[in-house]
């Protein structure tokens, strides 16, 4: 059995302690946060003790494994006091919620810091984890669209709100461009490699904290181009759409379609396309961030390695930090 210690009683914390309660190995042992209320009330639902101190929580319940979940500046923070501690207490490794930090020096702090305990460090991109993403990577290494041209992700919707408002605070959250696509720039690089150059037009800081908005394109080392879209200025809703354009073919995902099969195929054959078809894969099956943390814990267990390395996490904030500095320069940046 694997106990966690959570650092955070938020949005993302609640729904990690939810899956934390159905995965059959773990156990919540402990909730952090600044907020006592916040921390008793999550705590109090899943039968585990409140904290409001660090290392209390940590010498109390001597977690086999840290969560880290609360906002993004202070991932570095929890995480680098974790793993220093990691001997004495016996942690077996650390778990921070995307992005990995605000900055790639806060990044290296933390490979460091991980590297000297020994201790696995999981950054949590939970879109890998999505039977959609991942089926679309299936087929794109496959070959299914050919040789890919280009693909394009749109990710967002409203401006989100939480403690403090920080989301709206550029300097903590990096607007939309950090916190919410840098989903899918770990997803394009994992699925067509490395980028070589970023372009960005964005608000940017100018217009947080009502609303914010991005449009970035990449280009790979492997000549694709990606286009990703994300916006904190949608009321209408959440929305997620991908489409992956190569020689063969065309791969299309639109998470608000109104029908059971929002993932479709066309592809070509002989002279002409075929009609569109439903990949036989429901993206409804299983809840990814229930997948990824067992996942986690399962590499724990078995010695293995985690299939998210911190090198992938601090790779996604480069991306995100470059297309930053491409809508603040008004230049491309080459990585």
């Amino acid at each position: 059995m694997m106990r966690v210690a959570l650092v955070g009683a938020g949005g993302m914390a609640s729904v990690h302690a939810g899956c934390y309660d159905a995965i059959e190995n773990a156990e919540l042992a402990g909730v952090l946060d600044i907020r006592p209320e916040a921390a008793e009330a999550l705590a109090g639902k899943y039968g585990a003790k409140p904290y409001t101190d660090f290392d209390t929580m940590l010498a109390e319940i001597r977690p086999d494994v840290v969560d880290v979940c609360c906002p993004t500046p202070w991932h570095v923070d929890y995480v680098v006091r974790a793993a220093e501690r990691a001997s004495e207490l016996g942690i077996k490794g650390i778990s921070t919620e995307k992005p990995m930090a605000r900055t790639l020096a806060d990044c290296d702090r933390m490979i460091a810091a991980c590297e000297k305990a020994g201790l696995p460090l999981f950054v949590a991109h939970v879109v890998r984890f999505f039977p959609e993403f991942s089926l679309a990577k299936r087929e794109v290494e496959a070959g299914n669209v050919g040789r890919p041209a280009s693909v394009r992700t749109r990710r967002g919707g409203p401006m989100p709100r939480a403690w403090d408002d920080w989301y709206a605070d550029f300097d903590r959250s990096g607007g939309a461009v950090l916190d919410l696509i840098i989903h899918d720039f770990d997803w394009l690089r994992w699925t067509f490699g490395e980028v070589e150059r970023v372009y960005a037009r964005g608000t940017g800081t100018s217009q947080l904290p009502s609303f914010d908005y991005a449009l970035v394109t990449l280009r790979f080392k492997n000549g694709t181009i990606g286009h990703v879209e994300g916006t904190w200025a949608d009321p209408g809703g959440f929305k997620v759409t991908v489409e992956i354009a190569g020689d063969g073919g065309l791969l299309e995902f639109n998470a608000n379609q109104p029908t059971g099969a929002p993932f479709k195929a066309a592809l070509q054959a002989g002279s002409g396309p075929r009609a569109g078809v439903a990949v036989p894969e429901s993206p409804t099956g299983n809840n990814p961030y229930q997948l990824e943390l067992a996942h986690f814990l399962d590499c724990l267990e078995r010695g293995a390695t985690p299939s998210i390395l911190p090198q992938d996490g601090k790779e996604a904030v480069r991306i995100a930090l470059a297309a930053i500095e491409s809508i603040q320069t008004g230049k491309a940046v080459t990585l």
